[in-house]
C-alpha cells in the first residue's frame, strides 16, 4: 500500500502563502471554520488558537490547499490527496531550499505563467538555459525558490 503524505513548508504569514500557493497551482484553500466553530463551541480549543481570514474561522498557526479534484473530508475540509500545509514558525527564511516545486505548464505557457505568478507577488531569479532544458527561477512571497518550466 502507498504512503499517505502531505509537504509541510514553514511559514511567516501561512493564509498569506496558501493564497498565493493555491492562485499559482489552482488548488483550494482548505476550509476548516466548520471544524475549529464546532471544537470552540465545545470548550475543546481556545479563541487563541484561531483568527478571521476571509470573513471566517481559520486556525491561527496554519493553513493547507489541495487539489480540487483529490478526496476531502467533508466535515473538516482537510485534504486526503496532494495537499500543502502552511505551518507557521517564529523565525525567517534562511538560506536555499534543499527541496522545492517544479511547475510545468509546457514551454509554450512558461512566460505567461512567469508572468501571472509575478502578478501574485512571486519574483523571478534567474533564467536557466542548459542542454538539459531551460527554466525560470523564482520565488514565491516568504522566499522559498521554485522553478517554472
Amino acid at each position: 500500500m502507498t504512503m499517505h503524505w502531505k509537504l509541510v513548508i514553514d511559514a511567516t504569514d501561512p493564509h498569506r502563502q496558501a493564497a498565493f500557493w493555491a492562485a499559482a497551482l489552482d488548488y483550494t484553500v482548505e476550509d476548516h471554520s466548520t471544524l475549529i466553530t464546532g471544537l470552540l463551541a465545545a470548550g475543546v480549543i481556545t479563541p487563541d488558537l484561531v483568527t478571521e481570514v476571509d470573513g471566517h474561522h481559520a486556525w491561527l498557526a496554519l493553513a493547507a490547499v489541495r487539489h480540487p479534484e483529490d478526496p476531502h473530508d467533508p466535515a473538516s475540509d482537510t485534504g486526503l490527496g496532494r495537499r500543502i500545509l502552511f505551518h507557521r514558525v517564529p523565525e525567517p527564511k534562511q538560506g536555499k531550499n534543499r527541496l522545492h516545486l517544479d511547475l510545468h505548464p509546457g514551454p509554450d505557457a512558461r512566460a505567461a505563467t512567469v508572468t501571472r505568478l509575478e502578478a501574485l507577488g512571486a519574483t523571478t531569479l534567474r533564467e536557466v538555459a542548459e542542454p538539459g532544458g531551460s527554466w525560470t527561477v523564482m520565488q514565491d512571497p516568504e522566499g522559498n525558490e521554485f522553478c517554472v518550466h
